[in-house]
């Protein structure tokens, strides 16, 4: 009697407030952090903590305060940061198999799909991270090696920053496009030139993608993508890029297509080609047009994106340490001297060139957030449990500035990798490129990209700012971690 009289003396506005309760309780009590769950922070009903910073500063903050496992919820999703070399180390090495599958992250699973590489699980991503690093080596190492496609391209980097005749100039397309060329050289069998407009269109969309797709207004798509997929914003940028860079790798594979011959594969491409009429009967390895195109876009962006920008913040160092510069250079004259390019078989006689770009590397912090996983099973880490399929994120810059692993972790100092004869001393800590199961796939790759790279820029050029224009050291957070667009000059030695 008591409700029924209170309902019929309830008005619109009171049925509405009554209806917001029933809504928030229901939400509250459909999240409530599951027993064991890693703390996080208070989160607002429906929202989650979509008002926390998504930079990995933030990160930071937050396992100081609930310690190096923690958990944030984005919308109804909870995802667990892993901080720390010892935590990082337990989920990617100690738990080899628990943190392997990678969730659906909407923002990217519009044009992914979950096919290629990067963002693949299961049967398909071991077949095609196989096929992928057996054909680059083949193509890398067979036929012409990748060293030789770097010294040729340093070549290449070295007159274009030459042309410049020492006024002040943007380095960034250049060396996107330079680096970008070794790994255009494996799967297309060719590189591009720095002129080619088309192709500097095709890193200027992937740029802008990847820098859009760190903030925190387009992830706000992953925790809404019902609602924010019909709305305006950055997110539709990042589609529009991808679909655009998705449309210059398919007139590739269709020019490919007019040209291939089964019995003389050219390069990555061709043997894909190869392999799909030979997995004609295995349809689940997924070896087709789609999936393809997925891989073409997920091996460009990983040998592009990662080693260019090193590059860039490692120019950037140099200008803001010259004495560090001027002793790379002196090692690379004793060394090289100047009437060779550097070669691979050098980096071992260079212990302080070797230092120094592993401390770019360090301080340069490219991949902060590392890349999404998933729990592959129920799992317990630091004394928490993780059920099957939460999402997981390691925060590859706490290992980086791990002040337990680094003597000086916010300090730019080659001598983190140097030992007291200063000789390169190789350290636990030192993981930009993850580890695991789903260790970067171009990890050999870069090391040669950055020594090669590296070496022949300062073997001929010295490098110092713009007058008034020091570069910050302070990034722009995208995906990746990047130096902002600065100016400088190359002057020849």
């Amino acid at each position: 009697m008591i409700f029924q009289a209170l309902f019929e003396c309830m008005d619109f506005t009171g049925w509405l407030f009554f209806s917001f309760v029933v809504l928030v309780l229901t939400d509250v009590f459909r999240n409530w952090r599951p027993h064991s769950f890693p703390p996080g922070p208070w989160a607002v009903p429906f929202l989650g903590n979509v008002f926390t910073g998504v930079d990995f500063k933030t990160m930071e903050k937050l396992a100081q305060v609930y310690g190096p496992v923690f958990s944030l919820r984005r919308g109804s999703e909870r995802m667990v940061f892993i901080s720390g070399y010892k935590m990082v180390k337990e989920a990617l090495v100690n738990q080899l198999d628990s943190f392997v599958d990678r969730p659906v992250i909407p923002l990217f699973h519009v044009i992914f799909k979950g096919l290629g590489i990067a963002l693949s699980n299961g049967y398909l991503w071991k077949k095609q991270r196989k096929f992928a690093n057996t054909h680059l080596r083949y193509f890398g190492e067979g036929q012409k090696s990748l060293e030789k496609y770097i010294e040729v391209e340093s070549n290449f980097l070295c007159e274009a920053f030459n042309e410049e005749q020492g006024r002040p100039f943007n380095p960034h397309y250049i060396i996107t496009n330079g680096v970008s060329n070794i790994i255009s050289s494996v799967v297309f069998g060719h590189r591009f030139e720095y002129s080619d407009q088309r192709f500097r269109k095709f890193l200027e969309l992937d740029n802008e993608a990847i820098v859009l797709a760190g903030s925190a207004q387009t992830q706000l798509y992953d925790a809404f993508p019902g609602l924010l997929k019909y709305l305006p914003g950055p997110h539709q940028t990042v589609h529009a890029n991808y679909k655009e860079i998705t449309i210059f790798l398919k007139k590739e594979v269709e020019k490919h297509q007019e040209e291939w011959n089964p019995d003389d594969p050219r390069d990555y491409i061709d043997v894909y080609l190869a392999e799909m009429e030979k997995k004609k009967e295995d349809p689940q390895a997924g070896f087709n047009i789609e999936t393809l195109l997925i891989c073409l876009l997920d091996l460009i962006e990983a040998g592009t994106e990662t080693s260019s920008t090193t590059l860039r913040w490692g120019l950037v160092y140099m200008m803001h340490y010259p004495e560090i510069q001027e002793k790379v250079q002196a090692e690379i004259d004793r060394v090289i001297g100047q009437s060779r390019q550097p070669n691979m078989a050098d980096r071992p006689n260079m212990p302080y060139t070797d230092a120094v770009i592993h401390e770019i590397q360090r301080m340069g912090n490219i991949v902060p957030l590392g890349f999404p996983k998933m729990a592959s099973k129920d799992t317990t880490l630091g004394g928490y449990f993780i059920p099957k399929g939460t999402f997981i994120s390691t925060i590859l810059a706490s290992v980086l500035f791990d002040k337990n692993e680094w003597a000086t972790p916010h300090v730019f100092s080659p001598e983190h990798f140097l030992d007291s004869e200063g000789q390169f001393r190789r350290r636990d800590a030192f993981l930009p490129f993850s580890a695991g199961k789903r260790v970067c796939l171009g990890e050999h790759l870069a090391r040669m990209e950055l020594f090669l790279f590296f070496s022949s820029l300062l073997q001929r050029f010295t490098f110092s700012p713009v007058t008034g224009e020091m570069p910050s050291l302070e990034g722009v957070l995208g995906f990746t971690y990047s130096p902002e667009e600065f100016r400088m000059h190359a002057l020849p030695r």
